[in-house]
Parts: C-alpha cells; structure tokens; sequence
C-alpha cells in the first residue's frame, strides 16, 4: 500500500521536472547554452544516421581509383585485359580494363543472326601491341584531350603549359600525349549484368595541369523509354570527369570503330549509308589535320563532306582527295552539331548519326551532349590488321566469304567530342565545355547508340 502511494506520487513530480527544464521561469545563459548543447548533439545524431551510407558508399566506391597510382606496380593490381561481359536481351557487349575499352559488340541482323559490329582483337593482350605498333586506339577512351593540340601547347589565362607531342614530328599531341588515356590501366569500381564502371586518376599526366578523376560507364538496355520507344539494343556511354586541383582542358571520346557489314564486304563505300542531320558545318584544318581557324560549309569539296540528307559512304568520297589531309582521300573530319532552335539547352541530347549497313540491315542511331563528332573512314587501314576470327568465322558458318583484313575504307569511327583544338580558338566561344576547374561543374560527355534493323 505504501509502495503505490510513493509511485502515484513519483509521476507528478516527474512531470514537474520535465516541465521546469523545457519551460524554465527564468531563461540564464547557462539553460541557454544547454539547450543550444542539446539541440547540436540531437542535429548531428539524425545527420549521421541520415548520410552514414552516403558517405560510406562515395568513400568507397572512390577508394579503388584513389588508391590506383600508388597500387599501380603492386603485384596485387587487376589483370587490365581480364574481359568483363554485359548483356540486356538482343545486345552483348565486351570490355577490358586496358583503355577502358569496348572489345565486342553483338547485336542481330535482320535475320536474327548475331554480328559484332566493332573492330577490334578477341585476344585482349593484343591490343598493347597495338599501341607499341599500329596504335589504332581501336575501342579505347581517350584523353585527357581527345583529337589534336597544335604544337602540344595552350594557354589557361597568362600561363602556357606544353605537353607531349606525338605525332607528325612535333607538330601537334594526339588524344592526349605519348601516352594517354587508351594506354591506362582503368580500375571497375562498379560491375552488373547490365552496366559497368572504369574510374581512373590522372595525377597530371602527360605534364597536363592538375589532377582529374575520370568515370567511364558503360552500359546496355532493351527497356522502352521516352527516348527509345520501341526499346531497341542500346548501349549507352558517361564519360564524367572532374578537375580535382587546378584548371585544365577536359575533352575525352570514345574512339570505336564500327562496321554495321560485319566484315562480310571488304569496305563500308557500297553497303554503307550514312547521315549526319545536325551537321552543315566543318572545322577546316591543314595538310596534317590540325585546325586553321576556319569554319567551314559542307558544299566543300564539290558537296563531299555533305550527309545531312544521307548518302552511301562512297558516293562522293573520290571528291573528297584532301579532305582528310595531304595525299589522303576521304573523311577525318570534325563536324559541328548544329542543335535546333526547339533544343534550348546548349548540352542537349540530339540526334546526329544515322547509319546502316544494307548488306546485314543492321542500323545504328546515335545521339550525344557534344558539339561535334569526327568521323574516319578508316584511310590509314591499310589490310594488315586481321578481321577478329570469330567473326570471320561467323561469315563462314553463313557462307559468305567475307574480308579477312581490316582494308582500306572498311570501318568508320564515330567519336562524340567538342570543337576540336577549340582551347587554341577561343574565339570559337567553345571553351566553357572543354577548360574546368575545381570550382565548375564536370565535363560529361554522354552519347548512346541504339540499334536497330532496315
């Protein structure tokens, strides 16, 4: 009887006691500074339980490229050639580290039977001999800089920085130096069924300002979206890159080599038709491909670089002797994209390549964030680089007696880029998408390829 006297008498005064610390009759500078005490612990408490795995998940998924240079020579480092596969029904695509590169790309004809449409190795080693060799930069991305930098030289305000010429004697660097982005060794930081991630950590590279941290993610869907409403094979590739120290030029590309025949005709001329809708205007360059300053329209050259409407690739190609250089005939060529006034954003996803191939049906639509594209149709290939085997054996078992070499004219290379050497143009007004900072946002280069048949 006594204990439930004192109980019912303790609850009162619980509550009095509550009621004085929240609600005390005089507010003193030291109720203040616990209630401020309080508030802060009770603030920090919901934030760390709110963001703990935020914070766990960048901190590691950045651990793994953060860590690269110093791993680099440790016995520990990842095979760079060990395949990875991703696949969504109708399309398989293979990668290696090497380059964060595409190896393989399978997608139907119009017959349903499975093509690989990219030039490239089935051995993955053979691709670091093609860089101590050929150096064709078949499926790579490359960068820091993509394309050409006259005289390996640019200016960030009154400072001029000088980087690795490597080609034409010392005449300009080529996607990024003697050895650049295709020549890496990439860390996978993510890896589904259907997608997957190279990060790598330029440590000013290449006497390059500053360091960057790239993402490269790759990634393959069959799914109806707005923007593929009949839910074609597409493949889809993010290229984000972020100036982590100082200022610097950011432009990388995927450098892929297509052939939409599958090697089954020796070139891409007669089979081939290609249009590029957004483009009436090159950037001129001189005999060794470097940018002059001009620009020009696609009537030159007696209308050979114009595919805005669509032509074969041949067509016109015998009027284009110069076009891609001294005693060179055919396409090395930067086209600018053109958005249409209804695209207000300067970034925009547009729609710039239409491609197919009539030999197989197999149709490629392609679609970037960039203000250019080079295309290459393969005038330096020159019959020495053999057709991968297994899709030489893929001709054979359809009997069709296909190329066996990769010839002449029998690719074409598709890079989304911006103006090129537009850091030795700013006149051009090209350079808020190609010189960052530690204070900008991120250079992000964004493009799919959807695939279809004709």
């Amino acid at each position: 009887m006594g204990r439930s006297s004192r109980s019912g008498q303790g609850f009162p005064q619980l509550l009095g006691c509550i009621r004085s610390v929240l609600f005390p009759a005089r507010i003193t500078p030291r109720v203040l500074f616990a209630y401020c005490f309080v508030f802060l612990a009770i603030t920090t408490f919901l934030g760390i339980r709110m963001h703990l795995r935020t914070y766990l998940s960048a901190v590691l998924y950045g651990l793994p490229a953060l860590s690269q240079a110093a791993a680099a020579t440790a016995s520990t480092t990842a095979d760079p050639f060990q395949l990875y596969t991703i696949s969504a029904e109708n399309i398989t695509a293979k990668f290696i580290p090497y380059g964060a590169r595409l190896t393989s790309l399978l997608v139907p004809d119009r017959d349903g039977n499975l093509q690989d449409v990219v030039v490239g190795y089935d051995d993955p080693k053979q691709y670091l001999r093609d860089s101590e060799t050929n150096h064709t930069y078949f499926g790579a991305v490359v960068g820091r800089y993509a394309n050409r930098i006259k005289n390996g030289t640019f200016d960030i305000g009154t400072k001029q920085y000088h980087i690795p010429e490597n080609e034409n004697g010392g005449e300009d660097t080529l996607h990024g130096g003697t050895v650049g982005y295709d020549q890496r060794n990439w860390t996978v930081t993510s890896y589904s069924n259907s997608s997957i991630t190279f990060t790598f950590v330029d440590r000013a590279l290449e006497d390059f300002p500053g360091d960057v941290v790239t993402h490269a993610t790759f990634s393959v869907q069959t799914k109806a979206t707005l923007e593929n409403p009949r839910g074609l094979p597409q493949l889809t590739t993010k290229l984000v890159s972020l100036a982590l120290t100082e200022t610097t030029p950011i432009m990388l590309a995927n450098h892929i080599y297509w052939n939409l025949n599958a090697f089954k005709d020796e070139t891409v001329l007669n089979d081939t038709w290609l249009q590029l809708p957004l483009s009436k205007r090159l950037i001129g360059s001189n005999g060794i491909l470097i940018p002059n300053g001009t620009i020009l329209d696609v009537d030159v050259y007696n209308g050979a670089p114009d595919f805005t409407a669509g032509k074969l690739v041949g067509q016109d190609i015998e009027e284009a002797d110069g076009l891609c250089g001294t005693d060179c005939t055919g396409y090395d060529t930067c086209f600018i994209v053109d958005r249409p006034l209804q695209y207000a954003a300067r970034n925009s996803m547009v729609p710039i390549v239409h491609m197919n191939s009539s030999t197989t049906g197999i149709s490629l639509d392609v679609a970037t964030n960039q203000q250019a594209l080079q295309i290459y149709s393969c005038n330096g290939q020159n019959g020495t680089i053999p057709v991968k085997e297994s899709q030489v054996k893929r001709n054979q078992d359809e009997g069709v007696d296909g190329a066996t070499y990769v010839n002449k004219y029998g690719c074409i290379v598709i890079e989304t880029e911006g103006w090129i050497d537009a850091i030795n143009n700013p006149t051009w007004g090209q350079l808020s998408d190609q010189i960052y900072s530690p204070e900008t946002g991120p250079a992000v280069n964004w493009a799919t390829y959807q695939f279809g048949t004709v």
